[in-house]
């Protein structure tokens, strides 16, 4: 099978607004090609030793997705130059939003986003490690190993990080949760290894569900995360201390209807991937339904929220 990897260039600014749109457009995998990134990475000290020689250009990122090369491809191509102008419109500085368009091989795309996740410390404690990369834990670390395959999560973009830097707060040994949308199962992971009693993770999309159910016994957890498909939580029994849910600012919406049944008394969702155009939204959402956000956080156009019961804090 052929793979058409669609590139697009753009501005720190809209990096995360153009790999959201790809995703909606149905990419089966984004990489970003960031080279302000590349020259953290290497000054880090994470590396004992990197050949990649320090950017000297560093105002433009590129943003792939990949597609297979179905009659479906034209509409992908036609409906990002309407959503790229849309950005625009909005003030949003997109420069110079120059779409690009390479064919792979299964072979060649299976291995060709790999070059961009590294190792990262994302929180305090919190370690991502690539299944392919080795790294020598350190005092009261905790260490995530994850391939993310085709799944998105690999905990280093702004709205899994942010939910990251919140558990390592927020989460109490003993606690039950569940990961709505697990993605790569990158959350409910982090939050078995932060002490939970137990851990239900559950997506709609089976591929995600066979990267989640891998990175689980990668990281030994297998008997400690029960994992499912469901449409957000109609198929989860029982109650929650915590709910994360990494998705989008309309699915958070549809989840304040169920979250009466299935958060408990005194209990958090803590919800992201909403651009800060929808916070609003789901602020209203929130408080239509009976809660309210008690504390929330910005990063890079996208913001986490943590959203219990009005009158709860």
């Amino acid at each position: 099978m052929e793979w058409a990897e669609i590139s697009v260039q753009t501005s720190h600014e809209a990096m995360d607004l153009v790999a959201s749109i790809l995703e909606d457009l149905g990419a089966a995998g984004i990489a970003m090609e960031d080279p302000a990134l590349v020259n953290e990475y290497i000054h880090s000290g994470l590396w004992d030793y990197t050949d990649i020689p320090e950017q000297k250009e560093t105002a433009v990122v590129t943003v792939k997705a990949y597609f297979p090369t179905d009659d479906r491809l034209a509409g992908v191509h036609r409906a990002l130059a309407e959503d790229l102008a849309a950005l625009k419109t909005q003030g949003v500085d997109t420069a110079p939003a120059t779409i690009g368009e390479t064919r792979l091989a299964d072979e060649d795309w299976a291995e060709s986003w790999k070059q961009y996740f590294h190792t990262e410390k994302v929180g305090t404690r919190i370690v991502i490690q690539p299944s392919w990369e080795t790294y020598e834990a350190k005092a009261g670390e905790v260490i995530i190993r994850l391939d993310p395959g085709a799944a998105f999560g690999t905990g280093t973009h702004p709205t899994t990080s942010l939910c990251l830097r919140a558990m390592e707060k927020i989460l109490r040994p003993g606690m039950t949760v569940f990961d709505v949308g697990t993605g790569s199962g990158v959350l409910a992971i982090a939050a078995a290894k932060l002490g939970a009693g137990q851990v239900t993770a559950v997506d709609y999309d089976p591929t995600a569900l066979h990267v989640a159910r891998e990175n689980i016994a990668r990281n030994d957890l297998t008997a400690a995360i029960a994992v499912g498909e469901s449409d957000i939580l109609k198929r989860v029994d029982g109650r929650a201390d915590l709910i994360t849910a990494n998705i989008i600012a309309d699915i958070i919406l549809r989840l304040f209807d169920e979250l009466e049944e299935h958060l408990t008394a005194g209990g958090t969702l803590l919800a992201s991937g909403i651009i800060a155009q929808r916070a609003a939204d789901v602020r209203r959402g929130a408080e239509s339904h009976g809660f309210a956000v008690v504390e929330e956080w910005e990063e890079k156009g996208w913001v986490a929220m943590l959203i219990r019961r009005e009158g709860e804090r």
